[in-house]
């Protein structure tokens, strides 16, 4: 069963809710971070602690008593985490413990694998795992508990990656998994923080990305909130994909959602879910640099009275807030807040990034659940006010290859989180299950109608061209095809400069989502060296949002602020820019907005901040204003008629005709980063 009703403004006052006092185990727990993932650390300071040992595990009338050997850290451990495996009550346990623990027994459980984790604000340990499997036969004089288990499946950034590889699982597989993991927790939620579609491989953005929706909906998600590529094309296009979805879509932070609807389908403020007798408020928040990173124009409609007005998204939480408190005043048990911001890095022995410092901030929310800059994340945080509970803040990689399985114990009683546990489950882990029948042949029917037009051979490159990594390559420095792309804009469009977004580049080239239906192609694979074959699909698959190139004529102060834009989100920001034809050096510890250090040009002469003109080729979703480029001048603007699709398509099919292997750029110095 599903309520809800758009939440209220976002001038309206958030509700703060009285909760009990947090049970002793939880009540401990500091306000510092932990983290799953592998963090960005200063060699041999900061480090995850080592896995405890478990000493003894067995059954009482009560539960599971767990014996474990505490460790030390640096930082220091915060916690420890005991669970049953999944469908259990994870127990969460203060660092100033003794190793003892009793584990609750759920009532519908029928087995129990006792694992222990460390916790410091740098990460998880590896789980110690006690030798024996508690079987019915084991449980069978426990009392059962009436605590609850709600398990959640959380994805984002899925990116239109329905077709599987080594790396992403792909529709079929997922579809599977989650059938799996669903039938083992009956009360399951599949969660999206958004970008589900845009910045896609061929397969779903050539279909306007209705194989996606499609995808999701076998997969059956339960809601998903909009991230800033849901806007990657107009209203329209939100409309027909809201009206396709079978979940429920949410965001609290839009200044209005009249026109987020098709037919009976709407989005919504929040959504309460009734799952396995657990009511789960789902709240949404879209990143608020959406107007920024997509085409001018994308989120503009017309009323009612056919006045034209524009969606407003706000940086602030008090429209989420307010709706975690309609969401617990309609019945909710657990506030899930989906938001599309995400983790940025480990530093100093924290961590950061807008994901933390919003999470922070949402009141009454159980669990956070972010997105966008497309890392692996994971924590507890620890509720400022005593008597709110902890919150599980977690955010996966893009494009499928993992996702989380989150176990939440709760006193339906008193509203309390009693424990918490996080499961990182990688394409590695779900590859060898059986593909679902269904996703395998909705990806063969889109696949199909792709061959001909796309699975079609346009050269050979020497190497792969890499992208991704923690930071991605693409947004935190120079980067082969960054080179390779900007070299070709500047030579196509005749300019003294040239200038990219780097993420604008969507994917390795060879594409590691577009799989070839060719097989005589040459692919990258292991023990595989080049040249590879490169074809159309994997071409669009790096290039897929369509944009067109222009001929701009900035001064050399206006250069100076387009850089300092493109780093000013360093090292995660899509705008970080690629370039051609003149050199930059940046500082990135010093504030944004003072981070460039040196222009020069490719012989070495300064480009000074003053009103000397230059020429610039640069792609038309930058030129209006995308990603924060507001200084390129676009009155002065001419269009060749050429997509930036078109000319790496025609770079490297020139080769191809020339009977050479284009060579993957190395490194030229172009762009560097100092202090």
């Amino acid at each position: 069963m599903i309520t809800h009703k758009p939440s209220a403004s976002a001038q309206g006052k958030s509700l703060r809710v009285r909760l009990s006092a947090v049970a002793s185990s939880l009540a401990l727990v500091t306000s510092v971070l932990v983290v799953l993932t592998s963090p960005q650390v200063s060699a041999n300071v900061y480090a995850v602690p080592a896995a405890p040992t478990i000493t003894r595990a067995y059954v009482t009338d009560s539960g599971i008593r767990v014996r474990f050997v505490p460790v030390t850290a640096n930082p220091a451990v915060t916690h420890y985490v005991v669970t049953g495996g999944q469908g259990s009550c994870p127990v969460i346990v203060p660092a100033a413990t003794n190793g003892s623990v009793r584990l609750p027994v759920l009532k519908d459980q029928t087995s129990v694998t006792v694992s222990v984790q460390a916790v410091n604000a740098y990460g998880f340990s590896a789980a110690t795992t006690w030798s024996k499997t508690f079987t019915t036969a084991d449980l069978a004089r426990v009392t059962r508990s009436a605590l609850n288990n709600v398990q959640l499946l959380a994805l984002s950034d899925f990116h239109g990656a329905v077709e599987g590889s080594s790396t992403n699982a792909g529709t079929a597989i997922l579809t599977t998994a989650f059938a799996a993991d669903k039938k083992a927790v009956a009360s399951t939620l599949t969660l999206s923080s958004g970008d589900n579609i845009g910045a896609a491989p061929a397969i779903s953005s050539q279909f306007e990305e209705m194989p996606t929706i499609e995808s999701m909906n076998l997969m059956k998600f339960d809601v998903s909130t909009f991230g800033n590529h849901e806007h990657d094309r107009n209203i329209s296009h939100v409309q027909k994909v809201i009206g396709a979805s079978d979940f429920a879509w949410v965001v609290s932070n839009y200044s209005t959602l009249e026109p987020l609807k098709s037919g009976t389908k709407a989005a919504r403020g929040y959504v309460v879910i009734d799952r396995g007798g657990v009511k789960i408020g789902v709240v949404g928040m879209n990143t608020p640099e959406t107007p920024e990173v997509i085409f001018p124009g994308n989120l503009d409609f017309n009323d009612a009275s056919g006045a034209k007005r524009t969606i407003g998204i706000s940086a602030s939480v008090d429209g989420v807030n307010q709706a975690i408190a309609d969401a617990k005043t309609d019945g909710a048990d657990v506030v899930v807040a989906l938001v599309h911001e995400g983790w940025a890095e480990n530093s100093d022995g924290v961590a950061k990034g807008n994901l933390i410092d919003i999470a922070k901030k949402l009141k009454g929310a159980t669990v956070v659940l972010g997105g966008h800059s497309h890392q692996r994340y994971g924590s507890m945080m620890a509720a400022v006010n005593p008597r709110e509970n902890a919150k599980v803040v977690a955010q996966t990689p893009n494009a499928g290859v993992g996702y989380y399985r989150i176990q939440l114990c709760l006193d339906n009683a008193s509203n309390k989180l009693v424990g918490a546990s996080l499961e990182y489950v990688t394409t590695a882990a779900i590859s060898k299950l059986t593909p679902d029948a269904a996703g395998a042949a909705l990806v063969k029917k889109y696949k199909d109608q792709l061959v001909t037009k796309v699975d079609v051979k346009i050269g050979q490159v020497s190497d792969l061209f890499p992208r991704g990594g923690s930071p991605a390559v693409e947004r935190a420095g120079e980067t082969p095809m960054g080179n390779y792309v900007a070299d070709l804009m500047r030579k196509e469009l005749k300019t003294d400069l040239a200038i990219t977004n780097g993420g604008g580049l969507r994917d390795t080239f060879p594409a590691a989502t577009y799989k070839v239906v060719n097989t005589s192609y040459k692919r990258p694979a292991a023990g595989v060296t080049g040249p590879f074959d490169v074809t159309l699909g994997d071409a669009i698959s790096v290039l897929p949002f369509g944009n067109s190139l222009a001929v701009a004529t900035i001064t050399g102060t206006q250069l100076w602020a387009a850089l300092e834009n493109g780093v000013s989100q360093f090292p995660s920001g899509g705008r970080f820019p690629q370039i051609s034809g003149f050199k930059f050096s940046f500082d990135a510890s010093k504030a944004a907005g003072a981070r460039i250090t040196a222009v020069t040009t490719l012989s070495g002469a300064a480009i000074a901040k003053d009103d000397k003109k230059y020429t610039v080729a640069v792609n038309d979703f930058m030129l209006y204003g995308g990603d924060g480029y507001t200084m390129l001048n676009p009155t002065t603007a001419k269009f060749p008629g050429k997509l930036l699709l078109d000319i790496l398509v025609d770079g490297i099919k020139a080769d191809m005709a020339a009977g050479k292997v284009t060579q993957t750029p190395k490194a030229d110095g172009r762009i560097t980063k100092v202090g």
